[in-house]
């Protein structure tokens, strides 16, 4: 059973995980609009990787007899200077959530919450990942610069991106 700590902390997560994929939509939306569909595509299958990761929260919290009580999602922004820009947005994102996670980590060691741990340590990990995800397309643009070639074989690159759902709990 989780502890009414721990719930209010996952539900804040599962708020947090909720944004983050409405943030990678506007993004999205972002670059549809300046004609680059293979980032859009790129930041959609994001989206879709940050509602899995909303949903795995979400069944720790029914699964250990918690109540999800979701909240609004705060408006994400909706514009950026450039392609760079809204990579650099992305990776500060990744970041702050990494923080998240380590701050809902340290609550469940502090509760000798295991299971709540367990669970995290699959987050830990993935944010590693998401971390360096961005970065490297934040570097990939700044490699780039303001060459239109560049960017253009950037996004076929990025159109290459598929969304996989992750597996399932104990099947990793």
């Amino acid at each position: 059973m989780l502890s009414s700590t721990m719930e209010n902390a996952l539900n804040k997560q599962v708020n947090a995980e909720l944004y983050a994929s409405y943030l990678y939509l506007s993004i999205s939306a972002y670059f549809d609009d300046i004609d680059l569909p293979g980032f859009a595509g790129w930041m959609r299958a994001q989206t879709q990787e940050e509602m899995t990761h909303a949903m795995r929260i979400f069944n720790h919290i029914t699964e250990r007899g918690g109540r999800v009580k979701l909240m609004a999602v705060d408006e994400p922004p909706t514009e950026w200077e450039s392609p760079l820009s809204a990579f650099e947005a992305a990776y500060a994102h990744e970041v702050k959530v990494t923080g998240m996670i380590n701050d809902l980590v340290d609550l469940a060691i502090s509760e000798k919450d295991h299971a709540a741990n367990n669970m995290l340590q699959w987050f830990v990990g993935e944010q590693v990942e998401e971390e360096m995800n961005a970065d490297s397309n934040v570097k990939k643009l700044r490699l780039a610069g303001n060459a239109p070639n560049a960017l253009l074989m950037l996004d076929r690159e990025m159109a290459g991106r598929t969304f996989t759902m992750p597996a399932a709990e104990g099947d990793e």
